[in-house]
């Protein structure tokens, strides 16, 4: 069974960026992690322009789905953009939204109405829900329990520990561990891996950023996940086919492609 990046920035290339439009990875990206064995992804939307961007992708490749969002950095600039492609084909989810209390971007407050917004928006349509929060988990979780947290609910590249996990879980949400859980600080969040039920369990790149260890501080791609994978499958003390597997289920649970077959796709 082959791995799923439920996480990663794929778009066309920028003549000005050699990552791609936007700090992306450029398709070829797409390619690469099949011959690694990454056989199905999601590409990631943080606004109107990298969410239309996500969707091409998407559209030219079997395997790859989109998500249409407005990350909390660009809250303040609103969320008319995405509205109308919230339907378009291959969109799986609403995200990447929520909550970034590091950086400030974007005013606290119109964070959380974008993020409460965005929240409804995946109640409306059906769609998964994917979730960032830095800094800002008690007025995260807060927003998802008052607006209802939708059924399939992703916490993005989590980076919280033990009671963080269990506070996301008792919402019913998935984790999905990034890169993160292969850095020699990240104790706290491989400890919440251990803990993280199998069926709730995910892996993802987050690429081009967070590469894992032995590739960090270079840039990431899907084609790296089995290294999050592997390191998700030592920290729980189990052969890296588990977490593989888990994962692979997980991912078509999250983002509600259960209608596919489970097996490794011809391409």
């Amino acid at each position: 069974m082959p791995w799923f990046d439920t996480h990663c920035h794929i778009s066309e290339p920028s003549p000005e960026d050699a990552t791609g439009a936007g700090g992306t990875l450029g398709p070829d990206a797409v390619e690469d992690a099949r011959r690694a064995g990454v056989h199905r992804m999601v590409t990631v939307g943080t606004d109107g322009a990298s969410s239309r961007a996500a969707i091409q992708v998407a559209r030219s490749h079997d395997g790859v789905w989109a998500t249409v969002g407005v990350h909390p950095h660009d809250a303040k600039d609103g969320l008319e953009e995405i509205v109308p492609l919230l339907g378009e084909d291959k969109v799986v989810a609403v995200g990447e939204c929520g909550l970034d209390y590091h950086y400030d971007h974007s005013p606290r407050q119109v964070q959380r109405e974008a993020f409460a917004a965005q929240v409804a928006m995946a109640h409306e349509r059906g769609l998964a829900l994917v979730v960032h929060t830095r800094e800002a988990w008690d007025d995260t979780l807060s927003i998802l329990s008052a607006e209802g947290v939708p059924d399939r609910t992703v916490i993005h590249c989590f980076s919280g520990g033990p009671e963080e996990a269990r506070r996301c879980l008792e919402l019913g949400a998935w984790l999905s561990f990034s890169g993160i859980v292969t850095f020699k600080s990240a104790h706290q969040t491989r400890a919440a891996a251990t803990l993280c039920p199998e069926e709730r369990l995910l892996v993802e790149t987050d690429s081009p950023y967070l590469a894992p260890v032995p590739h960090r501080g270079r840039p990431n791609a899907p084609a790296l996940v089995p290294l999050v994978g592997a390191a998700v499958a030592e920290a729980r003390g189990v052969d890296v086919e588990v977490v593989e597997h888990a994962s692979w289920r997980g991912a078509h649970a999250a983002f509600g492609l259960t209608g596919l077959p489970d097996s490794q796709p011809s391409f």
